[in-house]
């Protein structure tokens, strides 16, 4: 399926941020760095890529307004949609040389009549050492370029590899992940962690992951992933199985018969 003219917008944008993570990862160990908080570092390859991605959707959609990690929001037109954008995620991999980070990019709708956002209409998902592009468009499904994805078929929870974040020096509750963990991890085949979220949520719409839970998160990590998901057929929800747009401070994906198991271990859990 050809690219429609929104997610060619960006895509157009990652592809052009990506190229310069890409030569940026290249000479990694010659980055400054600073630090913004305990274990939470952000470099100056995070920022150019913020900056050209708030660059060139600004350009394609001037009226728009933006969510962005480093930045902040920036107010655009009520009216018009935002973008949600995570310039890196995945950046502790990127400044340890692992070749596992991506750069997000959602579109969210103002509620008609005003009242907040509603509704995710866009989203890409582009890692530059893969040169995988993911995007879906709000009923048009999801695809990995021209390629349609589908969540995965597996209905039991033996056969079922599931990825995670786990909580770090100064982020995320650790008694809370682990009580999961315990209820999760003997049900299961594996659970892997790889340290980008978006791109956890990216290959759970592949099929490569068959679920994903993670709390303590941002909307930028989790808007285009959490569209993406669903319109390969999965279903999104906070731990409590209640869904909206998007999630970050809790998020459950999976396809329907595992979110309901996995919905049951986890809230037995937290019990």
């Amino acid at each position: 399926m050809a690219m429609p003219g929104l997610v060619k917008v960006m895509e157009r944008a990652a592809r052009k941020a990506g190229h310069r993570l890409r030569r940026d990862f290249g000479e990694v160990e010659h980055l400054q760095v600073s630090r913004k908080g305990p274990a939470d570092f952000v470099s100056k390859a995070d920022q150019r890529s913020e900056r050209t991605l708030y660059d060139e959707l600004l350009h394609a959609r001037p009226d728009w307004g933006f969510v962005l990690e480093e930045a902040g929001t920036i107010e655009g037109d009520p009216s018009s949609p935002r973008w949600i954008v995570d310039p890196l995620d995945g950046t502790s991999n990127f400044l340890h040389g692992i070749p596992h980070f991506a750069i997000s990019i959602a579109v969210q709708e103002p509620r008609p009549g005003g009242g907040g956002w509603g509704d995710l209409v866009a989203g890409v998902i582009y890692n530059p050492v893969t040169d995988e592009t993911f995007w879906a468009e709000k009923s048009r499904g999801a695809w990995l370029h021209d390629g349609r994805l589908r969540v995965s078929s597996r209905k039991q929870l033996s056969e079922a590899l599931i990825s995670t974040g786990m909580p770090f020096s100064g982020h995320g509750d650790f008694s809370e992940w682990s009580r999961i963990f315990g209820a999760i991890g003997p049900n299961v085949a594996g659970i892997r962690r790889y340290g980008a979220a978006s791109l956890d949520l990216a290959w759970l719409a592949a099929g490569r992951y068959d679920g994903f839970w993670e709390s303590g998160l941002n909307d930028w990590d989790t808007a285009a992933g959490c569209l993406i998901v669903r319109e390969a057929g999965g279903f999104v929800s906070d731990f409590r199985g209640r869904s909206q747009p998007i999630h970050s401070a809790q998020i459950l994906a999976a396809n329907d018969v595992l979110h309901s198991r996995l919905h049951k271990l986890l809230a037995n859990a937290l019990k």
